[in-house]
């Protein structure tokens, strides 16, 4: 069997969900789901307090990107010593994971001799699916990729039809930092319009984008959804001041209604994997929340009140 290294939570779970759990032999610092990996040895770090406040975390990750500067270390004796026949990485974001350019960096003559290199890079809901294949393909199991994916894409078609059915198409703008803010782009913008709703401050496959609060303030839209990535629900809720402190947040038709929800974007929202439709599920409860119930409010989502 080859030995896997998987250097993303979401190839992590791609090869779970392939049934390839026993082959991996190792994880980044930020894979934790299935459970079992945990038992895994950690091959990466970040160079950064995670701890931080957002607007710490944001100056620390600009700073080290102008210095031309991995966000991220790879300890090199551990990789070497895991001795993988393969390695699961991406190369759409610098500041999301660990890239190739990290690898080589941390065993650059060894990498070049030995394991093979999977790069996902999911800028849309298709490109998501199509890793699916990607990492199947570049495991062996290509045909266990094309199934998963027909599954998957079957599940979203389902809720997408779901949500269909419901009466309202509220206006959405998902965030993806709180300080300074960050509007949501990628597959989001898309999971959003099949759950009936209409994005703003995104763009389909394009990469989340900077804005303000007079940028939000003057799209003023129906739900807000607040969803940093790397955050967990809890994590969400305590960076939450620097916005919910704002001058004019309280002024937004969001807040004033009641439609503002927190979700998990280190489990659920920003997380381009198998779990895509549960995504689709937590956005479709959030924009419906009469007419849809899968079970997420209180775990992936919470209104902000």
């Amino acid at each position: 069997m080859e030995r896997i290294l998987s250097l993303l939570p979401s190839t992590t779970e791609i090869a779970a969900a392939l049934g390839l759990a026993e082959q991996l032999v190792g994880r980044s610092h930020e894979c934790s789901v299935p459970s079992a990996v945990l038992r895994l040895p950690v091959v990466t770090a970040p160079k950064l307090d995670v701890l931080a406040s957002s607007r710490a975390i944001d100056a620390r990750v600009k700073e080290l990107v102008r210095e031309g500067l991995s966000v991220y270390r790879v300890d090199p004796e551990l990789l070497r010593a895991l001795e993988p026949d393969v390695i699961l990485t991406q190369t759409q974001c610098d500041v999301c994971a660990v890239t190739p350019r990290d690898l080589e960096d941390a065993a650059c003559e060894w990498l070049d001799a030995s394991p093979r290199l999977v790069a996902v890079e999911p800028h849309g809901l298709a490109d998501v699916l199509d890793d699916l294949v990607r990492v199947a393909e570049g495991c062996g199991v290509g045909e266990r990729g094309r199934r998963l994916r027909e599954e998957r894409w079957a599940h979203l078609e389902e809720v997408t039809e779901r949500a269909a059915r419901t009466e309202a198409r509220p206006r959405v703008a998902c965030l993806e930092w709180i300080d300074p803010l960050m509007g949501a782009g990628s597959w989001i913008p898309e999971l959003v319009e099949r759950a009936s709703g209409r994005p703003e401050l995104a763009r389909a496959e394009g990469s989340a984008q900077w804005t303000t609060l007079a940028e939000l303030a003057a799209t003023d839209p129906d739900v807000i959804v607040v969803q940093p990535c790397g955050f967990e629900l809890a994590r969400t809720r305590a960076e939450l001041g620097p916005l919910v402190g704002a001058p004019g947040w309280g002024r937004l038709r969001a807040v004033r209604e009641g439609r503002v929800a927190l979700a998990d974007g280190f489990l659920h929202l920003n997380r381009p994997g198998p779990r895509i439709g549960e995504s689709l599920e937590i956005l479709a409860e959030i924009l419906h929340p009469r007419e849809l119930d899968f079970g997420w409010r209180g775990r992936a989502w919470e209104p902000l009140a």
